[in-house]
């Protein structure tokens, strides 16, 4: 009985920790400078610092921002912040795992650029040569919107509830909302006064909730915050920056190696679960 319920357990814990972290990873977009640094050159440096930083400081804060300063405290300063979901947590490891796996994208992604950004579905990072933590930035970096599902008086009403919701002041730079299926998500970056979130979350719910009309589900992502609902599970897995193909077959090459991944995780499992099946059955066999 103790080795079956192992075995279960084992089984669930594993499924869970790869699936939940799968849709924290997800990428949702990504954009880097058109400027370029000069391999070995001391800003080159900088950025590496700036970014190693991200991930050592992500297991103790869920946002952070750095200013690694150049040569005479301007000349080759670089600056950047990095923020996790507003529901991750730090005991569970996923914001800094979200961090790590960001970071390496991002450098993978931006190699050589003087700025970059990348989002994914749990997690913010963002480096430049120029200050920007503290300003807002209402900027469009991503609108999308889902398939129309016609106007449903209930199903409006959901959202107006949700979109409603997330616009109140007095959620916090993370909010959430829920109306029966339907959810939503908003958040601003941690170096946004409290007005400034406000006024930023405003700018996208107000284009979410124009742009995308009655659409099943809804992104809008500014520089400094973003606003998304959906129902029923739908959602968007396009890229961002204007969908790209480049982006697309790198995303696409990113997933087949998730798949792979998993794959060779549940392999790995059975392997396991296989050996301690034998192991319970030489026990209850010596019994």
């Amino acid at each position: 009985m103790f080795c079956t319920k192992t075995l279960l357990l084992i089984t669930v814990l594993f499924l869970l920790g790869t699936f939940t972290f799968a849709a924290v990873d997800t990428f949702v977009y990504g954009g880097c400078s058109q400027t370029k640094y000069f391999p070995g050159s001391p800003y080159e440096s900088n950025v590496n610092s700036l970014l190693t930083s991200f991930v050592s400081s992500a297991s103790l804060y869920t946002y952070n921002n750095f200013t690694v300063n150049g040569i005479s405290g301007g000349d080759g300063s670089v600056y950047g912040l990095y923020q996790c979901r507003g529901d991750l947590s730090l005991g569970s490891g996923d914001c800094a795992r979200c961090v790590a796996r960001a970071v390496s994208r991002l450098g993978s992604l931006c190699a050589g650029a003087t700025g970059g950004a990348l989002q994914l579905e749990g997690c913010f990072v963002k480096y430049d040569n120029s200050t920007f933590l503290g300003v807002e930035d209402k900027t469009v970096v991503v609108r999308r919107c889902g398939s129309p599902v016609g106007y449903n008086s209930d199903e409006m009403t959901r959202r107006d509830s949700v979109v409603g919701y997330l616009s109140t002041s007095s959620g916090g730079s993370y909010r959430v909302g829920v109306s029966g299926e339907l959810q939503g998500v908003a958040q601003c970056t941690g170096d946004l006064s409290a007005s400034e979130c406000q006024d930023c979350l405003m700018e996208a719910i107000g284009r979410l909730k124009t742009d995308c009309g009655t659409a099943a589900w809804g992104d809008v992502y500014l520089a400094k915050c973003y606003a998304r609902y959906s129902g029923r599970g739908g959602h968007s897995r396009a890229n961002g920056y204007g969908g790209n193909r480049d982006n697309n077959d790198d995303e696409i090459q990113k997933t087949l190696a998730i798949i792979v991944g998993l794959i060779a995780g549940v392999t790995l499992l059975v392997v396991l679960l296989s050996f301690m099946s034998k192991s319970c059955e030489r026990v209850k066999g010596g019994k």
